[in-house]
């Protein structure tokens, strides 16, 4: 529906805002979080909280308030298209009436006795991510390079996850048997998986960042790779 996909979209500036906030809030906190090396200790002496840690405590405070106001964009974003969708619903309902099959709002008792339902093949996605962590549980990389290569494809994997959720939403509101509530549900986990994304977005250029000297080593050794192994413990 077009209402959902526009909601989606919405939810997707709004992490977006939320990490742009946090790395402002970095930008913001590293030279406050220097000046802590010096001033923290005086703090601590002289017992004046606001000289211990500045840093720290600037970048949380200004994470936690990005977290939020992404919260309450969020709720009105989701309020916002409750409310259209209801709209939508109600225009169309005298349309629909003759459409419509009354459902028992529980269950109808029945003196047959349960018949057992029958494994079906489809798609089974507990499998697939089983194997996954499996795999992760097993993983042993030949080295710190492969690890960062891995890294650097999570956010395509996240995707494809995130773009699972979104299928199933699709088709939950407009082919499966299902109420509302469940395709509202799946939107909700793509929501939260594109917001995964955007964190793996980040991983990549701060493994390359904290461990600069350790690339450098591997991409441009001194006298070959062979030369720079001498450098290995």
């Amino acid at each position: 529906m077009p209402i959902r996909k526009a909601a989606r979209r919405a939810l997707l500036r709004s992490a977006a805002r939320m990490h742009g906030r946090r790395l402002f809030a970095a930008l913001l906190a590293a030279p406050l979080g220097a000046l802590g090396l010096l001033s923290s200790p005086l703090g601590r002496r002289l017992g004046w909280s606001w000289l211990i840690h500045p840093g720290r405590r600037l970048y949380r405070r200004m994470t936690r308030s990005a977290a939020e106001r992404r919260a309450a964009r969020d709720a009105a974003i989701r309020k916002k298209r409750e409310d259209a969708e209801n709209a939508l619903d109600n225009e169309n309902e005298d349309d629909e009436v003759a459409d419509r099959v009354e459902r028992p709002e529980g269950p109808v008792a029945s003196n047959e006795a349960p018949q057992e339902v029958p494994h079906m093949s489809g798609f089974r996605f507990e499998e697939y991510a089983a194997e996954m962590e499996q795999a992760a549980q097993t993983y042993e990389p030949e080295d710190a390079m492969e690890i960062l290569a891995m890294i650097e494809g999570l956010p395509a994997a996240l995707t494809s996850v995130a773009n699972v959720m979104r299928i199933l939403a699709e088709r939950s509101d407009s082919e499966f048997p299902l109420e509302k509530e469940i395709a509202q549900s799946f939107d909700d986990m793509y929501g939260a998986m594109s917001a995964a994304v955007a964190v793996a977005d980040d991983l990549g250029p701060l493994f390359r960042q904290v461990h600069e000297a350790d690339i450098a080593r591997h991409e441009d050794p001194r006298n070959g790779t062979e030369a720079e192994k001498g450098w290995n413990v």
